[in-house]
Formats: C-alpha cells, structure tokens, sequence
C-alpha cells in the first residue's frame, strides 16, 4: 500500500503529553517517517497516561504508532549532539519544552538550521515563545480556562466546566500538522528550500475554536455566559432523555432542520410565527421550543426517535459511550475505528487515519513500540556508531 503524501519527509518528535505527539502521529499517519526522541530512563510521560492491560499503556499504542523509537538524553552535550547529527538529515523537528530549554541544551533553532537550512520547527508551548506567559508551565486545562471554554460551559447556575479529556492539546496538535504541512509546501516551492520557525501556543487554536466572544464583546460590550447544552444562535438545540432511559442530541442549526422538526413533533402552527424564521428568535422561545420537543421524545423509545427522526429528514444523534461508538454500524463500516496487530496485545481496536484520501491516503504501519526499540538500528545503521560507542553511551545512561 502507498504510505501518503508525506512518504519521504523525516519527523523529530521530541515532545511529550499531548498536542506535539499528537501532531507527529498525524505526520506519521500520512506517510512521514517519524522518530520518536525519549529520555532514556524515564521514557516519554505518554507511556504513564491513561490505562494500560498487562503493563502496556494503551493510549501510548495509538499516539505513538507509525513511530521508531530512540532513548536519547537531551540535556547532555553528547545527546545533544546525536540529536543535531539527526536534525541534520531531518525535515521536521516537533518540541514543546519550555521557551529556552533547547537553547540551554545547544539545540536553539538558529544551531538546528546552522546544520539544516532547510528544517521545519515546530515549537508547542502553552503560550508562545514570547509575551508575559512565555515562561509559565503551560498545560491544556489551563488553556481551556483562560481561552473561554470553561466560562461558557456548563448549566447556568454551575461553576465553570472543563472538557473531561485532552481538548486544548488535541486542537493544538491538529492545528500543529496544518501549520507544518504549510511550512513544507513553503520550503519546497521557495527557491533555497528554506525551513522557518513555528511558534504554536495552546491557547490560541482553542481560542478560535470557542468562537467570536472577543469580537460580541469588543462591539457589544456583551460578555456571553453559560447556557448548558442550549444555544444562543438557535433552538432547539439540547439533550433529550427518551422514554426508555436513552440519550439523544438534536440540532437545528438550518431553517429547513427547524421546520421539519415541529412537522415531526406534531406542532407546525409554530412555523408561522414571527419569530421562527430566524435561529436567533427559535432561541428566545426555548423554553417552549424545549418543552415541544422534549416532551414528544419522552413518550417514545430511542430507536423509534431515530427512526422518526431520519423518516423526516430531522437532525438527531444519540449520545453515545465508548461501547456504543465501537458497534455502530455506520463507524464500523466506514472504518473510523480499525484494528491494528500489536506485538504485545494482539489485535488492538483504535482510531483510525483522521480522514480519507483518494490518491494518497494514509495508514497505520505499526502501533507504539518500547522504548529505545529502534536506537541501535538508528544509531549505529545510520549515524555509525560501533558496538563499544553504544555501549558506553548506555553505559552512561545517555542512550536507551
């Protein structure tokens, strides 16, 4: 099979939890080589996180896959020189430590284009590489605080929520693969192929991601508040518990949806309204709008509410956990989720590529390996280091 578009580029992937390995799979997922850099003692933070069968962390096997790995001791000058040997035969070099901790190691990104012009750096911090916060410890749950999200989620009545899982991080990384893709399609159309610097902060794609709030206050002087699962731009928009104890979400974000959903629930007398011609007045009646709906779901089961539902051409989905997700016939045909063979656990179900591609499309070669698991191969076949060199270095603790 084809590896992607991105067969023949080199990653560094010197980065821990979450959003710089999160971008290097994406890389890794479409064709990349991709070279996973760990401490060699204490390995990456991402082999701590999340469960694990039979002393194998599972969320490792995801992030980690389509990636050879290598024990290597950054902080140490002989590390650090192994590492500018790989930079140089490198295209791209992901990191998120703290503003100048490369630059402490001898490894700043003018000593990395010293030995490679042509690099592509992609530096993920919580706040930039400048400005005030630059040198703050920088996590997702703090972007997630101050970007908007936390204030805007939640019930009304209820103290700021959090997402339950990495979202900052997840949107940074995504955000990260685009801006490297970019910087790659820069190098190779500029003459001298010149590399160049990427400056991504968690705080910024989030920020985007929640949406226009700066620009309602800047002009409005509204701040905008906690509603639940409720819209302020629509309505109905909710959860709705079905008569048989399920949950489903409805939206009707286009005017088409929101008409045929009162056919459905039996009250089309409220198309004619004023103020149903627009997703912003549904949204001042949501009260009545929610009581409509609600009530017609709670009479009836789930699958009759999904079955009424797509007979009408309305939009609902039922809320699904990871059971659920995993025997949906739509996620199982289409392949969303596939089954990869892992050396230790056998046939292990995850995420597939994020997205298809007609003519290059991505694939996963291998799941996340033990560490060190490819640094002799690495270092002695591609750099040329002899058995006594390796040893000494382990020796040392500098390699693993």
């Amino acid at each position: 099979m084809p590896d992607g578009p991105l067969h023949g580029l080199r990653v560094l992937d010197v980065s821990t939890i979450l959003a710089g390995p999160l971008c290097a799979q994406l890389l890794g997922d479409f064709g990349a080589e991709v070279l996973k850099i760990e401490h060699p003692v204490a390995g990456d933070g991402m082999r701590g996180h999340g469960a694990s069968k039979d002393g194998h962390a599972l969320w490792w096997k995801e992030i980690s896959r389509n990636k050879r790995t290598l024990g290597l001791k950054l902080s140490d000058p002989k590390g650090a020189a192994l590492l500018l040997r790989l930079a140089e035969r490198s295209d791209v070099l992901v990191e998120n430590f703290r503003p100048g901790t490369l630059e402490r190691w001898g490894l700043g990104p003018d000593l990395l284009h010293e030995v490679n012009p042509g690099l592509v750096i992609v530096r993920i911090t919580g706040f930039g590489q400048q400005g005030p916060y630059a040198g703050r410890a920088g996590f997702g749950t703090l972007a997630e605080a101050m970007s908007g999200f936390a204030h805007l989620t939640g019930d009304p009545d209820g103290p700021p929520t959090l997402p339950a899982f990495g979202l900052a991080d997840s949107v940074c990384g995504i955000a990260a693969a685009a801006a490297t893709t970019m910087a790659l399609l820069h190098r190779e159309r500029t003459p001298g192929h010149p590399g160049q610097v990427i400056d991504m902060s968690l705080l910024e794609p989030l920020m985007t991601a929640v949406g226009p709030s700066p620009t309602v206050y800047d002009q409005l002087g509204v701040v905008e508040t906690r509603h639940g699962n409720r819209s302020t731009n629509n309505a109905p928009r909710n959860t709705y518990r079905t008569g048989d104890g399920y949950w489903v979400a409805v939206s009707t974000s286009a005017q088409q949806i929101a008409e045929r959903l009162m056919r459905l629930v039996g009250d089309p007398e409220l198309i004619d309204e004023p103020w149903f011609a627009t997703g912003r007045g549904r949204a001042e009646h949501v009260e009545l709008l929610d009581k409509v709906v609600g009530d017609w779901i709670a009479a009836r089961p789930r699958d009759q509410v999904l079955a009424a539902f797509a007979e009408a051409g309305a939009a609902v989905a039922p809320v699904y956990d990871s059971r659920d997700l995993a025997g949906d016939p739509h996620v199982r045909e289409t392949g969303m989720l596939t089954r990869v063979e892992d050396a230790d656990l056998g046939p292990l179900l995850m995420h597939n590529v994020m997205w298809r591609m007609s003519a290059t499309p991505g694939r996963i070669r291998f799941t996340g390996r033990e560490l060190g698991a490819d640094t002799d191969h690495v270092l002695s076949g591609e750099l040329g280091l002899d058995a006594a060199e390796l040893a000494a270095l382990r020796e040392e603790q500098i390699v693993a």
